[in-house]
């Protein structure tokens, strides 16, 4: 596979990553800032954000984040970055995700 498909199939996988509180993948959340993937040593570095910075479920959803990216073909090392700038808002989220949660 190549960059751009590998690429395509992290944020696939993106999408089955959901918070247990609320009904929207991570991704569809606008939660994902920053997807690196390297072709040439298989490294992908993600940044990523939760929707409040004292989640209680922090570590379950980005360990769940680590394991699906690592599950894609092509990724052999995976970090996962949690960050808070820029903060998040609802702005973040995609129509599909503002429509889910009744936002539109």
């Amino acid at each position: 596979m190549d960059k751009q498909q590998v690429e395509e199939r992290i944020v696939e996988v993106l999408k089955t990553v959901y918070d247990p509180e609320i009904p929207a993948n991570v991704y569809d959340l606008g939660l994902i800032y920053r997807i690196d993937y390297n072709a040439e040593d298989g490294s992908l570095d993600l940044d990523m954000t939760l929707t409040a910075p004292g989640c209680p479920l922090a570590d379950f959803i980005m360990e769940d984040v680590r394991q699906k990216v690592m599950s894609v073909e092509g990724v052999k090392t995976a970090q996962v970055n949690l960050v808070f700038e820029p903060e998040w808002t609802q702005d973040m989220m995609s129509e599909e995700a503002k429509m889910d949660l009744g936002f539109l």
